[in-house]
């Protein structure tokens, strides 16, 4: 489904009218339709590389503000062009910065854009009552612009039973979106639950996050993006608040989870858990978040204690778990140099995980579960033959991310996952040792 523009072009407004505005919109009942009692939600929406793209003429404009196969195409040609590390995410740091000191410059004002104009059909489907988008801009003394439109979702992609609802936009540079913050608190009406959703880095403009992440509203963050220490810093204390927090990361893990989970289901495999000796992780890269996440989930289901700090091995992280019944789980996360990575930094490819008993070694179990056939064969290398073997190629689901957006919004509850919850403090507490592990060493040297 693609995006649909909002019913005319949005009019530029100062802020202060803004609300009375739409109160006007709404009164007269000027669209014939009584306006979606659903939910709000609050977009940061930076769009980075896309802008410098356009910028730098690799691709036409407008600036929509999505992820759009253009772009991941073109970013992944200034990997190879300024000849960075082929296995760089297309939406790397190291991307943007080739982009910005890019000597072609055309005028700031040559480009449309559109974002927070463009509604997602998949976004629109759940009638949202209002849209509002932060558009930060790459020119560093743009003043605030403030627009404000009615949209109404297609008939035909919400089966006839739509609701119209507004979109309002923020435009200009960080300095200036500072100043607009406080139309914020007029815009999102009490009484309809708020979403935040900080579509970037979670580094980026930290006060400003800080801000719009007020306790009641809901978040949606991806801890693929930023420094891996500060996106599970970020995740946990947010859940230790008591805020509903929604993680893409986390939800991306959706398809292992249930894989492995049904791998052991029969009741002859069941036992297989209690006797694991062996978690190997690899994943895209070298942001371990999501490989973390999936081996904190693994050892809170299992209760698994962390017993031995963990420490580098090259390029791979391990650590040591114990068991309830006292034996060791020996723990590693691999990151490997793969050539077209995913957009989404440190994505896992393959997991194995080995289950010998003390006695009866001819009923040790080898569980590999990979993206693809070729990792399969990877991890099957160590002395696996003499094991049962069970192999799985887990299908990798690559949906745009506003319909993983769509996605938490239609299904949470307005509180965080209680798996997440249980999984992100085990993470979070294995990269934390490994910094000291460093940081001692370090001094020690």
């Amino acid at each position: 489904m693609s995006p649909q523009l909002t019913l005319h072009t949005p009019l530029q407004l100062p802020p202060t009218e803004i609300p009375s505005y739409l109160e006007q919109l709404w009164s007269n009942d000027q669209l014939s339709n009584p306006g979606a009692n659903t939910f709000c939600l609050l977009v940061w929406q930076p769009s980075w590389i896309e802008q410098e793209l356009i910028r730098t003429g690799n691709i036409k404009g407008p600036v929509i503000g999505n992820q759009r196969r253009e772009i991941v195409e073109a970013a992944r040609k200034i990997v190879l062009q300024n000849d960075l590390p082929h296995c760089t995410p297309p939406f790397d740091r190291s991307v943007l910065a080739s982009l910005t000191n890019y000597s072609k410059r055309n005028k700031e004002d040559e480009f449309e854009d559109l974002r927070g104009q463009h509604v997602d059909a998949s976004i629109s489907a759940l009638n949202p009552r209002r849209l509002i988008t932060l558009a930060p801009t790459i020119d560093k003394s743009h003043p605030l612009e403030t627009l404000v439109a009615a949209y109404c979702p297609l008939p035909h992609e919400v089966n006839g039973s739509s609701a119209c609802g507004d979109v309002v936009v923020l435009r200009g540079d960080q300095s200036s979106l500072n100043e607009g913050l406080p139309i914020l608190k007029s815009l999102l009406p009490e009484e309809l639950p708020s979403w935040l959703w900080w579509n970037g880095d979670l580094d980026e403009a930290p006060k400003l996050l800080h801000q719009l992440a007020i306790p009641k509203r809901r978040l949606i963050i991806d801890t693929a993006l930023g420094q891996p220490l500060h996106c599970l810093e970020f995740l946990t204390s947010r859940i230790d608040s008591g805020q509903a927090v929604n993680d893409l990361n986390w939800l991306r893990l959706r398809n292992w989870r249930e894989t492995l989970a049904m791998v052991f289901d029969p009741p002859e495999r069941r036992n297989a858990l209690n006797r694991v000796s062996r978690l190997d992780i690899d994943i895209e890269g070298n942001h371990p978040v999501q490989g973390l996440l999936l081996a904190a989930w693994i050892a809170d289901r299992l209760n698994w204690e962390l017993t031995f700090a963990p420490s580098r091995d090259g390029d791979n992280i391990a650590a040591e778990f114990l068991r309830p019944d006292g034996g060791l789980v020996k723990f590693c996360l691999a990151p490997l140099p793969v050539g077209k990575p995913s957009i989404h930094p440190g994505q896992i490819v393959g997991i194995r995980l080995i289950s010998k008993p003390n006695k009866h070694l001819q009923k040790a179990m080898c569980v590999i579960l990979a993206s693809e056939s070729g990792e399969c064969m990877r991890l099957e290398a160590g002395g696996m033959a003499s094991m049962e073997l069970f192999e799985e190629v887990v299908p990798i689901q690559s949906n745009p991310v506003e319909m993983d957006v769509a996605r938490l919004l239609s299904s949470s509850r307005g509180s965080t996952s209680p798996l997440l919850s249980n999984a992100a403090p085990i993470a979070i507490k294995l990269l934390d040792l490994l910094q000291a592990n460093k940081e001692a060493s370090s001094n020690q040297s």
